[in-house]
């Protein structure tokens, strides 16, 4: 019998942003859910807010970004992320194993040519 290995995920999220409020909620509830319902939990969750995306998607401009991180069945992502791609107010998503939870956020300053 193989033994379950669960990993930490670092997970970047951005959802449409003409969303309300509620329905953002629900949309960031359905893939919370989604990690919860294949096993997994979750460490820490970063709203990032609302932003300007680097390029158009699907001919939007802004979205809200969440940044997750969560423990999960290695197995288990490839359902995640086929659930992913049939979720229509989730715009974009970047999933990548992390080697710790980050408590802060913390951006340097770009250097100026």
């Amino acid at each position: 019998m193989k033994k379950l290995r669960k990993h930490l995920y670092e997970g970047m999220y951005i959802l449409n942003a003409t969303l309300s409020d509620e329905s953002r909620k629900k949309a960031l509830d359905k893939i919370l859910n989604g990690i919860t319902e294949k096993g997994g939990e979750i460490n820490k969750i970063h709203d990032q807010g609302r932003k300007k995306l680097a390029y158009e998607i699907h001919g939007k401009r802004e979205g809200y970004y969440y940044l997750i991180y969560f423990t999960c069945p290695s197995l288990a992502m490839e359902e995640i992320w086929k659930e992913y791609h049939l979720h229509e107010d989730l715009l974009r998503f970047m999933t990548l194993r992390a080697d710790f939870v980050r408590e802060d956020l913390e951006f340097k300053p770009l250097k100026q040519a």
